[in-house]
């Protein structure tokens, strides 16, 4: 099993280490902290990604249609300098 690279001892090494610094009270409580910080990430990360596409999306369909007019703008009608 590999989690972000790291093996199960390498795991099992944190969560030891994890208790002995905060103690087994206060650690589902981080635990728990964590994993609402996850969602919290996700559901942003998910809201910003599908309002990009959404805005993509209204832009490209609003260009598909525009009817392409050829421009109908002044010619340069400036008469040659002469020498």
């Amino acid at each position: 099993m590999d989690f972000f690279g790291i093996g199960i001892s390498e795991i099992l090494l944190i969560l030891v280490i994890a208790l002995m610094i905060w103690g087994p009270k206060r650690l589902p409580e981080i635990a728990r902290t964590l994993g609402k910080m996850t969602r919290t990430l996700k559901k942003t990360s998910y809201n910003l990604t599908s309002q990009v596409t959404r805005e993509l999306d209204i832009q490209e369909t609003d260009d598909k249609e525009k009817p392409h007019l050829p421009q109908t703008g002044k010619k340069n009608k400036a008469k040659p300098e002469k020498e």
